[in-house]
């Protein structure tokens, strides 16, 4: 026993410094993640400013209850799960096949060129890229409406009032948004695979699509499990900027364009309700908790070597 206590003794002052070098982001981590649960109470009470948060009264399920009587419940819901399954499925593809175009870039200065053109509408603020929207989908002055529409002699339409077009168009800007940055993370995961595999492929006379079959994409599946998993686990969560900035907000468009963050967002800033608006975030991040768990359990289960957790 005392020889075991001497060497956690050894170890805990062997990393000492490691230790120290934790406390800022576990302090942030605290201060920014932990300590704002505090406010899951507002959800279960009747705020009253003048009784403060800890003075109001509690109602219960009253705001939940509320919020899924209406119809937007199922609305915000069923939008915000169907876009990201969207998103997740052709973006992983899209963002696998564009890296795996990047690895047969031999040329250095073009790999970089081609990286950084890919790149940068990720680094476009999404107020930006919503006014690059409404220069081309503008009634007015629009380019698909003064351009290209009549070119091919189809009538103006009114794009911030038809709330049909939007699934397409939302889709279609989250994907040249961020095709960049999640090409570039899988294509340094292809990069990472050492190349005596292909040397051996093509030795056995392998075409390029049996290398990508049978090389690239089962060494670079631990990549696609981790970021796919990541991004079940915010698949309750969306892209504030996308729904709110480029949609600019239009009432019309609501029925495809409403998912929880925004309507958190309408419910206290246009109704003041701030009860049903933290119910509603607190269902969002208790689905998606659950989500992420059960996500992983099955790729666990299915998939033993690559278990992340």
């Amino acid at each position: 026993m005392a020889e075991a206590a001497k060497i956690r003794k050894r170890v805990f002052k062997k990393y000492i410094p490691l230790t120290v070098m934790t406390v800022p982001g576990l302090l942030y981590l605290a201060l920014n993640n932990y300590l704002p649960m505090f406010g899951i109470i507002i959800a279960f009470k009747n705020i009253n400013y003048a009784k403060g948060i800890w003075g109001s009264d509690w109602i219960g399920l009253k705001n939940f209850e509320y919020l899924f009587k209406t119809s937007d419940a199922y609305e915000i819901t069923r939008n915000t799960i169907l876009y990201n399954v969207v998103f997740i499925i052709i973006g992983t593809l899209l963002s696998i096949g564009v890296a795996i175009l990047l690895n047969e870039i031999k040329n250095r200065f073009l790999s970089r060129l081609y990286q950084s053109i890919i790149l940068l509408p990720f680094l476009i603020s999404m107020v930006i890229v919503s006014y690059l929207a409404y220069a081309g989908l503008s009634l007015e002055t629009g380019f698909l409406n003064k351009t290209v529409l009549p070119f091919l002699g189809m009538r103006e339409i009114d794009w911030y009032q038809e709330s049909k077009y939007w699934p397409v168009i939302l889709t279609l800007i989250h994907v040249w948004k961020g095709l960049g940055y999640s090409s570039i993370v899988y294509f340094a995961a292809i990069i990472g695979i050492d190349e005596e595999y292909y040397e051996a492929a093509k030795l056995d006379g392998a075409s390029k699509w049996q290398q990508i079959r049978h090389i690239t994409f089962p060494l670079l599946s631990p990549t696609i499990t981790m970021l796919v998993l990541l991004s079940i686990g915010k698949i309750f969560h969306s892209d504030f900027g996308l729904f709110y900035q480029v949609t600019m907000n239009s009432g019309a468009i609501y029925s495809t364009t409403n998912v929880i963050d925004t309507y958190v967002y309408r419910g206290l800033k246009e109704l003041g309700d701030i009860g049903m608006s933290a119910a509603a975030g607190l269902y969002q991040s208790v689905v998606g908790f659950a989500l992420v768990h059960i996500t992983n359990y099955l790729v666990g289960k299915f998939n033993k070597d690559n278990a992340l957790f």
